[in-house]
């Protein structure tokens, strides 16, 4: 039976200000509708939105926020109309819990460019109430916005991937960079760029890292499996990878040059910005003399959130990730801004918010 009633005693840790500090909170959810899956929140991993939105870095914030946008875990109630999900069905969230259903977008399985999406922290709910995120114990969620995880797949694993794994994924595919023997550069190896290169090893790429960093070269080769690593800001071995990409993944949110990299693309090449630097600027030479493309892309629809997910359990494609306590949020937000991760924090919610 649904309930009627609000979901009273809603753990969570909310930010009350633009200091961004957070504390426990308590909060209703939502009553559960027909169509709604009501979710145990076991794990939640930590975004760099996360940390925008604690410290109204946008000035849109609405305190008290909750972050959290890479929620897994698992069914407790589902409503009367629920047929897809059971209790005790491992699932997950991503970046947005609704809308509107019946654009183009929606029907084209591309929820997250409907102009009335709900995002899953910090937006106006269709009840008129704040989005409130994963940084809390349980989730009251439309069952279409509700995605599966393989039994054999661990939740804590899975948290990220609903966000910077699908970043990454969406326009991979979008693309065609799935194809074994073409060669793919990722740069900026974080939270998104791990997963770049990961995705990449797995579609049977040979895989460049560029970075300005060359403190990341054993891991890039030996941890996360990159077949090659270069230095940005090396002219010379930037020199040496002249036209020799078929596609080039960039994760850098800061402000960087590129021009370099486009020059790294073969004829053709396809060049997807995940990442949100203050500008973009290019030579058009760049562009037209190699009949180069370059895109935008942001999350995904669910149902590429699904294969994913489904991908990465076939193929093993696991997140490289630091569980923490919810206790350690606040160090970690500190963390994260200082690219100090690897490569992903996921918060144990079930072991730590009680």
């Amino acid at each position: 039976m649904d309930s009627q009633t609000k979901s009273d005693n809603c753990l969570g840790w909310a930010a009350r200000d633009p200091s961004g500090v957070l504390s426990p909170y308590t909060f209703s959810r939502r009553p559960l509708g027909s169509n709604d899956v009501s979710i145990k929140i076991t794990h939640c991993g930590v975004c760099y939105a996360d940390f925008i939105w604690s410290r109204n870095k946008h000035g849109d914030s609405m305190y008290p926020v909750v972050p959290g946008h890479e929620i897994a875990g698992v069914v407790k109630e589902v409503g009367s109309n629920v047929h897809r999900f059971k209790v005790g069905d491992p699932v997950g969230v991503g970046t947005y819990v609704n809308s509107c259903r019946d654009c183009e977008y929606c029907n084209d399985g591309l929820e997250v460019h409907c102009e009335k999406i709900v995002l899953t922290f910090n937006c106006i709910d269709e009840d008129g109430t704040v989005t409130k995120g994963g940084y809390s114990n349980h989730i009251i969620v439309h069952e279409r916005y509700c995605l599966r995880i393989p039994s054999n797949y661990p939740l804590a694993s899975a948290a990220p991937l609903l966000c910077a794994g699908i970043t990454v994924y969406a326009p991979m595919m979008r693309h065609n960079m799935n194809q074994p023997g073409k060669s793919l550069g990722v740069i900026g190896l974080g939270g998104l760029g791990h997963m770049a290169v990961k995705f990449g090893k797995a579609f049977g790429l040979h895989v460049t890292v560029l970075s300005t960093s060359i403190s990341k070269k054993d891991e890039a080769l030996s941890l996360l499996g990159a077949d090659n690593f270069v230095v940005s800001s090396d002219q010379e071995q930037m020199k040496g990878l002249s036209k020799s990409l078929d596609f080039i993944v960039d994760t850098a949110s800061g402000d960087h040059p590129f021009d370099p990299y486009m020059s790294l693309l073969k004829i053709a090449g396809v060049y997807v910005l995940v990442g949100f630097p203050s500008e973009v600027k290019f030579s058009p030479a760049s562009l037209n003399l190699g009949m180069r493309t370059i895109s935008g892309s942001v999350t995904g629809g669910v149902k590429v959130i699904q294969e994913m997910i489904d991908f990465c359990a076939a193929h093993k494609v696991y997140p490289q990730i630091e569980v923490i306590p919810i206790q350690y949020a606040n160090e970690a937000l500190e963390r994260l801004e200082k690219r100090d991760v690897k490569y992903r924090f996921v918060i144990d919610i079930e072991n730590s918010l009680k």
